[in-house]
């Protein structure tokens, strides 16, 4: 479990705010709208209404106890900036900012963010790939164009070994793990057999998958 600052309530910042709380994370939430915050109260830790670009408030916080400082504020890009910057000054551990275009990337990885998340880009990608692939049923992108995909079984796949298919030796591909009736197999071998009722976790290079399953 970690403690996270999440600062920005809109609705990405409140579907993160779930998805912490559901991960069982101990979250304070931060807006200075008063309704964006009541909204929240029922699945944070605590929450506060305030100014984020406001050093006062910030060190009220105390910032420098948490884990991760999550910064969604998406309407405004001076103050997502100001409040990053602050965060790092008042000594944030890790400082993960939104942002939509490159150039508020730049801006923030130069002025204290650690790490960018684009929502509505990786969405726009993840979309994109898995909806124009026959075979992909859905993805997790990692760096550099690689991701772990869960794809169905090739049809000249059915009854083989692991060992026959060898995917890592022809398409630089690595089986990871088979899922069965909703459940994962991780322990995997040669002689492992792949059946078409299965689905299968694999990493790689997505133009190695596209040559692999011709997603």
């Amino acid at each position: 479990m970690k403690s996270i600052l999440l600062i920005g309530l809109g609705r990405f910042g409140r579907h993160v705010a779930e998805e912490l709380n559901k991960l069982g994370h101990e979250v304070m939430a931060v807006d200075k709208d008063e309704e964006r915050v009541e909204d929240v109260m029922s699945y944070v830790t605590a929450a506060q209404i305030g100014d984020s670009t406001k050093q006062e408030f910030l060190e009220s916080l105390g910032v420098s106890n948490y884990d991760v400082c999550i910064v969604t504020i998406s309407s405004n890009f001076q103050s997502s900036l100001e409040t990053t910057s602050l965060l790092k000054e008042l000594g944030a551990k890790f400082v993960v900012s939104r942002a939509a275009r490159d150039v508020q990337a730049k801006f923030l990885l130069r002025n204290g963010a650690d790490k960018v998340v684009y929502p509505e880009r990786q969405l726009a990608k993840w979309t994109a790939i898995r909806y124009s692939s026959d075979h992909l049923l859905d993805y997790v992108e990692l760096e550099d164009d690689y991701a772990i995909f869960e794809v169905d079984v090739p049809a000249e796949w059915n009854g083989k070994t692991v060992g026959e298919i060898n995917i890592r030796k022809k398409f630089n591909v690595t089986l990871m793990a088979i899922r069965e009736n909703g459940e994962l197999q991780m322990s995997i071998n040669s002689d492992t057999m792949i059946r078409s009722d299965q689905t299968l976790m694999v990493l790689g290079h997505y133009q190695d998958m596209k040559k692999c399953f011709h997603t």
